[in-house]
């Protein structure tokens, strides 16, 4: 019997939206930065976070997430409010938001937050991906190509053994 992978996250990765791939078609991922509270920042370095139902859009300006759901730890300071599904304003460059802007409005694009992880050790960075939804008939085809992959390399490995 071999021995069974861990499916874990990469070393610096918090969260995964996974939903975001099956749901769109990425063509273009950017980093941005995230404006954080200390609870959250606890939080998050505990792994209590979701990134699902998540989008990001622009006001005045300014590109905000909303959905991202942080779970405040039970030792969080007690002289502070914890709202666990605020809004968080992400930081990008004015250049950046313009360009994003502009597909979002002209072309149809939809912004989605694909993954959180850490920077240089203390930095939450937030990977955001500009892409157009799906429809079934490709969500199908892509659940095939993935089962086809699967199997591929099942059969690939178990030829290997022999």
């Amino acid at each position: 019997m071999g021995k069974k992978k861990s499916k874990q996250a990469a070393p610096g990765s918090i969260v995964r939206n996974k939903r975001a791939t099956f749901e769109f078609k990425i063509e273009e991922k950017i980093e941005a930065g995230l404006e954080l509270q200390g609870w959250e920042v606890k939080s998050l370095r505990m792994g209590k976070v979701t990134l699902a139902d998540t989008y990001v859009f622009i006001k005045e300006g300014e590109c905000w997430m909303h959905g991202c759901t942080i779970t405040p730890l039970n030792t969080a300071s007690t002289h502070t409010y914890c709202e666990p599904a605020r809004l968080k304003k992400l930081l990008l460059k004015r250049r950046e938001i313009d360009k994003l802007e502009g597909l979002v409005d002209r072309q149809g694009y939809t912004i989605v937050p694909l993954s959180l992880y850490w920077r240089k050790g203390a930095w939450v960075k937030v990977e955001i991906g500009l892409g157009k939804g799906k429809k079934e008939h490709d969500k199908r085809d892509a659940s095939k190509e993935r089962d086809w992959q699967r199997e591929k390399s099942r059969t690939l490995k178990d030829s290997l053994k022999k």
